[in-house]
């Protein structure tokens, strides 16, 4: 039968993904249920001016009644703000629309106050865009924090391949982190007998496996490009929702990006980080595919080394010593004691990450 401790998945209701989709909102909200609502719209300066303003607009002239917060960071206390302002203003679903941060802050706002939440990214940098999960500072931690699944994701192709070009570059580091992330995952479950669902690492890395056979595509800039790394951060979102963990999506190569938010003078974005932490781990396991990542990433202009990066090659090396003890209850190819600064530098140059 059920079992005392039922496996609850929560996936979106519905995912719209095209070109010109962001001015569709409204129509999207009356489908799913929501006339006349009160929607609140979390996003940044940048994005209010290009898109939030005129999508404010559209949905006013809808007939719905909008209150917006224009953010700056992402911090708990900023998210809080946010819960607070959303529930005296008693919104009946919240929106974030920009990047990480925006999308971030509005999926936690959400999860505090108990109401719906619609993600519309306008970069595709990471699949937090889509997961259960927000990347938080003040919260004493570096790892995610638990967040509302999106009831809905409205992906405009044309908006989002209108990003910065780093920025698609760095959601392609993010997806091919899956490949090691979910090595990490069976590794926890054969060693330490974790759960391990096969569907969700299935999913997980189906996405990673799709922006390699299509780098090429990626690489020319075409927009057909930017939706199969789009359709790839939702698919990848999907299998963190399904697992109700980000496990099929986060392991050492995240652990080793973590590490460096925490002591680089100026970290890379957080895909960048993640691309050369797979191509490091995965060598680590031994497994030749690191080479492929390589190749792939260099191919689409992404960083493969520190220097490319703009982190000295100390600060890799020393990140790759306390990597594992940033999330100590995840195991992963990394161990409990983690690497010697010896076997870390060793990596680090046979890989090609320092000279």
């Amino acid at each position: 039968m059920g079992g005392r401790n039922p496996h609850v998945i929560t996936l979106p209701v519905r995912i719209i993904v095209g070109n010109g989709v962001l001015y569709g909102t409204p129509q999207y909200l009356r489908e799913l249920g929501y006339r006349g609502a009160r929607i609140g719209v979390v996003t940044g300066p940048h994005v209010y001016d290009k898109h939030g303003a005129r999508l404010i607009d559209v949905l006013e002239e809808a007939g719905y009644r909008t209150r917006y917060w224009i953010v700056r960071d992402a911090h708990k206390d900023t998210a809080d703000s946010v819960a607070r302002g959303a529930g005296d203003y008693g919104v009946d679903l919240l929106i974030g629309l920009g990047g990480g941060k925006s999308i971030d802050l509005a999926k936690y706002a959400a999860h505090v106050i108990k109401r719906p939440f619609i993600s519309i990214p306008t970069a595709a940098s990471h699949d937090g865009i889509a997961s259960p999960f927000a990347s938080l500072k003040g919260t004493g931690r570096v790892t995610s924090v638990k967040a509302a699944t999106p009831m809905a994701i409205i992906a405009d192709v044309e908006v989002i391949s209108g990003a910065p070009r780093r920025l698609l570059n760095s959601g392609v580091g993010d997806l091919v982190g899956k490949l090691s992330a979910v090595k990490d995952w069976r590794l926890a479950h054969k060693l330490r007998g974790e759960y391990y669902g096969e569907y969700a690492a299935q999913l997980a890395l189906l996405s990673a496996k799709h922006v390699i056979r299509y780098h090429e595509l990626i690489a020319s800039g075409n927009p057909e490009g930017v939706r199969i790394v789009v359709e790839g951060l939702i698919s990848s979102s999907v299998a963190m929702c399904i697992a109700g963990s980000s496990r099929p999506a986060s392991g050492s190569e995240h652990l080793f990006s973590h590490a460096l938010d925490m002591i680089a003078p100026r970290p890379a974005l957080h895909g960048e980080q993640v691309g050369v932490g797979t191509i490091m781990m995965l060598y680590l396991y031994g497994d030749p595919r690191w080479r492929l990542v390589r190749r792939v990433l260099r191919k689409i202009g992404a960083p493969t080394t520190a220097r490319e990066l703009g982190i000295p090659p100390d600060i890799i090396i020393k990140a790759l010593t306390i990597a594992h003890k940033i999330r100590p209850e995840r195991y992963t190819i990394l161990g409990d004691k983690g690497l010697t600064w010896e076997a870390a530098e060793k990596l680090a140059r046979e890989t090609g990450v320092i000279d």
